[in-house]
């Protein structure tokens, strides 16, 4: 297949949230209460009542010179418009030759954290700000453009009963996937394995909704030590969610719900032929004490079947494809992120998929996004409009080289400095 023929469609990209996002979707009565965005002696920052958050500078710097990469916290104007005006984004999506995109939450945090601090104190405030985020997110900013974006809800994690009402809600609206923890033990929340999340389960198996656990979203990460360098973890990161794996494979869920699929944002492929082979040695040797219930499967099958894998770069697992299921194999983007591929993601993926068959080619770049997220462009835009080269040519002229905002001093360079900071923002 020729790259300019690839139809990329990337299931792991990320919003920075703009500073209005709130006025068009906040009741009245609420509004004054919302979170804000302020700026103090450090910067901007988004307020929630004692609650407060900053944008790390990793988590936008599409567009910028690598020299500048840090942790340290950016203002709006030191980051790419595409990061916050969907305008803009759609403008960078077709630079890389990138038809649809679903957009993680950036201030909000994975799950609705930053909301849900503010539960206990005011639940109805907590949960009027929640789904307006909701509200902004689908019909603002994947309504804009109903065929480049697949949208993603969060969860008021503080009440499962909550959760199953949000999600009929949101499907309701048009959104089939929503953002879960991926270890909610770690947020100080129950684990995987009883019967608390129950609700929201079923409602995700009644509504065809994808639950989608991105690395991050359970607390701190592996940390050998308090001064080992930030490559550490960088190099750790996809295989933090393979504990996740196991949990879910384990867990009761999907035994009780039996439509559920849950997918494992940017932890990479490589690792499952090796997981694969310990989760069913692991059976065989140990179920006669530790009888699991699995349903008469064993472990490697219900992985297959139920869990999605994504990934951005990893030549490595799929020339071992065979070893998975290629049908729940998904190709992410990661904008703006610091491992992004973009603005040259259809280069990165022609020569990562080389040796694929183009039936292979067309599942993990689209076909399985498209049918496990409940995307459809095709019903409003032309396929031979969707290829690389189409939307490539619709942004001729666009600027997508490297930017310099201005040296910072990073100040944040080992894991305990990462470690110390994060604590800082909750």
């Amino acid at each position: 297949m020729h790259m300019d023929d690839l139809i990329l469609v990337s299931v792991d990209d990320h919003v920075i949230e703009p500073a209005n996002m709130f006025e068009e979707f906040m009741p009245a009565k609420y509004l004054d209460r919302a979170p804000k965005l302020v700026s103090d002696e450090v910067g901007e920052k988004w307020v929630f009542g004692e609650g407060e958050t900053r944008n790390v500078g990793l988590n936008a710097v599409a567009g910028r010179v690598p020299e500048e990469y840090g942790l340290e916290p950016t203002n709006f104007d030191e980051i790419r418009i595409g990061c916050f005006d969907v305008d803009e984004r759609v403008r960078d999506m077709d630079a890389n030759g990138v038809l649809g995109s679903l957009n993680f939450p950036s201030m909000a945090r994975f799950c609705g954290q930053f909301f849900a601090s503010r539960a206990a104190q005011d639940p109805d405030l907590a949960l009027a700000v929640l789904q307006a985020y909701n509200d902004w997110h689908i019909d603002a900013w994947c309504g804009s453009y109903p065929e480049r974006f697949i949208p993603c809800s969060i969860p008021p994690i503080w009440d499962p009963a909550l959760m199953a009402a949000e999600i009929h809600r949101t499907a309701a609206k048009g959104s089939h996937c929503v953002s879960f923890s991926m270890n909610p033990h770690a947020l100080g929340l129950p684990s995987l394995h009883g019967d608390h999340w129950d609700p929201f389960w079923q409602a995700c198996d009644e509504t065809d909704t994808v639950v989608t656990l991105h690395i991050g979203s359970g607390g701190l990460e592996v940390q050998t030590s308090p001064d080992a360098p930030m490559n550490v973890r960088i190099t750790c990161s996809g295989i933090n969610i393979y504990p996740t794996a196991a949990d879910l494979v384990w867990s009761p869920i999907f035994q009780k719900f039996k439509n559920v699929k849950v997918a494992l944002a940017e932890g990479g492929i490589g690792w499952i032929p090796y997981f694969l082979e310990r989760v069913d040695y692991t059976y065989e040797h140990h179920k006669a004490w530790t009888r699991p219930n699995l349903g008469g499967k064993l472990p490697s099958e219900i992985f297959r079947e139920r869990i999605i894998t994504c990934f951005i770069v990893d030549k490595f697992g799929l020339g071992n494809l065979d070893a998975m299921n290629e049908d729940m194999v998904a190709w992410e983007c990661d904008y703006p992120h610091s491992d992004t591929t973009w603005p040259l993601s259809p280069e990165v993926v022609s020569d990562s998929v080389a040796g694929l068959t183009d039936q292979q080619i067309d599942k993990i770049t689209h076909a399985n996004a498209m049918r496990l997220f409940s995307y459809d462009p095709f019903a409003t835009r032309p396929r031979e409009l969707c290829t690389v080269g189409a939307l490539r040519k619709e942004a001729a002229g666009r600027d997508v080289s490297p930017v310099s905002f201005g040296m910072k001093e990073h100040k944040v360079t080992t894991l305990g400095e990462f470690v110390s900071a994060a604590k800082r923002q909750g």
